[in-house]
């Protein structure tokens, strides 16, 4: 099930976010437009016909995306960086966010470089009034042909004037989540990879009671989980994910956001409920 939401209709003093599928999704803050890791080709892949998403998970294009202040690319494996989707939103994005050696990508696309923002881990920088971009630590790899980890993947606190937000990107479960949430006091949502994990690769992926540790580990108000429901890049169940990050997450009585694809979530109100939309579907 997908929800079609009016992007270019939003109001920009309307602070939400609408997912997209896997980790691509829109962040309306403070009267800024973020894009995180959007992939809206019609595959995960450099071949169209490799990694192709689920039937109806890609009903949004890029035709649906208004300007964007700024656009996150967490690291560079085909399922978050897209030359399709960032070429076609070339002449709306006004600045690139990204981790070392990612630039490259976009300087070989003709980008302007004046646009692109590389960053290292634990570098910090100030955007805008009260906007401030904090580069940090992930555990995973890059890499897209014969020559791996020749960019950083990464993780990000963007942190505007009303709210901190951190971007998982893709990470395995390690020590760097609470040190994260040691350095930032208290993190208003943390939206973290769930999905696409095997016992066989847990270093660079995190199994769903991982992903509510890390949420804790974070000191983070509510989680919101990604990574699933738009392609089968692991042998678990397309639905097992968001099943059992939610069980999980009950548990301990963590607030889960669970939208469909195209919901509006509004960041600001925390008696906002979703419903379990991806039970009894086929």
């Amino acid at each position: 099930p997908v929800i079609k939401t009016d992007l270019l209709s939003l109001p920009l003093e309307q602070d939400v976010l609408v997912w997209f599928g896997h980790s691509s999704y829109l962040i309306q803050i403070d009267g800024k437009r973020i894009l995180v890791d959007p992939v809206m080709s019609g595959a995960a892949s450099p071949v169209s016909f490799i990694n192709k998403p689920f039937k109806g998970s890609d009903f949004y294009s890029t035709k649906d995306v208004p300007p964007i202040d700024y656009l996150f690319i967490s690291h560079d494996h085909w399922d978050h960086l897209d030359y399709s989707t960032v070429q076609s939103l070339k002449s709306r994005t006004s600045n690139i966010i990204c981790g070392l050696g990612v630039g490259a990508h976009f300087e070989r696309w003709q980008f302007n470089q004046n646009k692109v923002i590389e960053m290292d881990w634990n570098d910090s920088l100030s955007l805008d009034t009260g906007f401030t971009i904090h580069c940090l630590p992930a555990r995973h790899f890059s890499g897209r042909g014969l020559y791996p980890n020749q960019s950083l993947w990464a993780s990000f606190l963007i942190e505007t004037p009303t709210m901190k937000i951190y971007v998982g990107g893709d990470s395995g479960y390690d020590k760097h989540f609470a040190e994260i949430g040691e350095r930032f006091e208290k993190i208003d949502l943390a939206i973290l990879e769930n999905g696409q994990y095997n016992s066989e690769w847990k270093y660079i992926h995190m199994m769903p009671e991982e992903v509510v540790q890390a949420t804790k580990d974070l000191n983070a108000e509510a989680l919101f989980p990604v990574h699933s429901s738009t392609y089968a890049l692991a042998k678990h169940p397309w639905d097992e994910p968001l099943k059992k990050v939610s069980q999980a997450a009950l548990k301990v009585g963590y607030r889960t956001l669970t939208p469909m694809i195209g919901e509006l979530v509004h960041l600001k109100d925390c008696t906002q409920q979703f419903s379990e939309w991806w039970l009894d579907i086929d």
